[in-house]
C-alpha cells in the first residue's frame, strides 16, 4: 500500500490534532510534485517554503519571503529596557491567531539537530503554543540516505514518552515532505 503524502504526526499523541492541522497537511500535499523528497533530490528549505507559501498565506500564516529585512519573520523571546526585544529568533512562518510557529528544514536537518534547535527556540518564543516542524522524508548526499522525518519522529516519540522533559508547547505537528 502506498504511503500517504505528506507523512505527518501530531504530538502529544494523547491529544487530537487541532482543526488547523488539516489545512496545513493539504497545503503540503498540494505541493508534492515540487517538494516530495522521496522523488526529488536537492530540494532546499527555501524551495520547499516557496512551494507552500501561498497556501499557508491563505490559511492566515505570515511566511518568510526572503532573507532580508521585512521579508523575514522574527519572533521575540526576551525583552529589555523600554520593552524592546533583546533576544528574538527568525522563523519560517507564524500564525498569530493559532499561535503556531513554522519551521521547514531540508538537507541534513535531522543529522544537524535542527529539529532540536527548532523545538527549543519555539518553546522560548512569546505567543507560541504550537510548532509545525517540516522535515524531508529522505535526504541523499552521495551514497548516504538520511530519513530525516523518521529520525525526528523517533526523537519526538522519545521526548513525549519520557517524563523527564516537559515542553511548554501545546503541541507539535511533524510533517514529512
Amino acid at each position: 500500500m502506498p504511503r500517504a503524502y505528506p507523512a505527518w504526526k501530531f504530538y502529544p499523541a494523547r491529544s487530537p490534532e487541532p482543526e488547523w492541522t488539516a489545512g496545513v497537511v493539504k497545503v503540503f500535499s498540494a505541493a508534492r510534485s515540487t517538494i516530495d523528497s522521496a522523488k526529488h533530490r536537492g530540494v532546499s528549505s527555501n524551495a520547499a517554503l516557496a512551494a507552500v507559501r501561498s497556501g499557508l498565506n491563505k490559511l492566515g500564516f505570515t511566511v518568510e519571503s526572503g532573507k532580508t529585512g521585512a521579508k523575514k519573520i522574527t519572533r521575540p523571546v526576551l525583552f529589555g529596557e523600554q520593552g524592546k526585544p533583546i533576544v528574538s529568533y527568525d522563523v519560517d512562518g507564524f500564525h498569530p491567531d493559532h499561535r503556531v510557529v513554522l519551521e521547514v528544514e531540508a538537507g541534513r536537518g535531522a543529522a544537524n539537530n535542527a529539529d532540536y534547535r527548532d523545538l527549543v527556540r519555539a518553546s522560548l518564543m512569546v505567543d507560541a503554543d504550537y510548532l509545525i516542524l517540516a522535515m524531508m522524508l529522505e535526504y541523499r548526499a552521495g551514497n548516504t540516505l538520511t530519513r530525516s522525518y523518521e529520525q525526528t519522529r523517533n526523537r519526538l516519540d522519545a521526548i513525549y514518552a519520557s517524563d523527564r522533559l516537559k515542553l511548554p508547547l501545546k503541541g507539535v505537528l511533524l510533517v514529512g515532505y
